[in-house]
């Protein structure tokens, strides 16, 4: 069973993050520059908060031309929903699906491991579904012949 470590040990471990306090304009110039859909919110060393596209087209809804000058903090997830290293590949689709959620961050305890995104789960699956057909190619390739298992039986 593919678990979220597996896909982490293949994504990489690079993390963008910001910080509460940044304005929402930083951190949306940070995420274009970096061609990202997603910041980790660190405070002090813990995660406190996800922004994604999600929480700022909301607010940019919400606020109009008074968009300007907002704090992350006032605008981020300050409860995303996590996942463990350990965390099954079907439970974090699961998780993803019930909440929403494109970005979920890794925690080991205290510890952000990472963040695995739904782009990550669709590929890490397409590349399981792929490592199991050749396998069951391999293995319909070698199956004995009606006249093979006549002959050893």
């Amino acid at each position: 069973m593919l678990k979220v470590s597996e896909i982490l040990r293949v994504k990489g471990d690079t993390l963008y993050t910001g910080t509460p306090e940044m304005t929402v304009e930083k951190a949306v110039q940070s995420m274009s520059e970096l061609d990202i859909g997603s910041l980790v919110i660190m405070e002090h060393g813990q995660l406190v908060g996800m922004l994604t596209f999600r929480e700022i087209i909301r607010h940019w809804h919400a606020q109009g031309n008074k968009a300007q000058g907002f704090t992350v903090r006032s605008i981020m997830d300050d409860a995303p929903v996590s996942v463990t290293p350990n965390t099954s590949a079907d439970e974090v689709q699961r998780l993803m699906l019930n909440n929403h959620a494109r970005y979920m961050p890794v925690m080991d305890g205290p510890v952000l491991m990472g963040v695995i995104s739904f782009f990550d789960m669709a590929r890490a699956i397409v590349h399981a579904q792929q490592f199991e057909n050749n396998m069951l190619k391999a293995y319909i390739r070698d199956w004995p012949t009606d006249s093979e298992q006549a002959s050893t039986s």
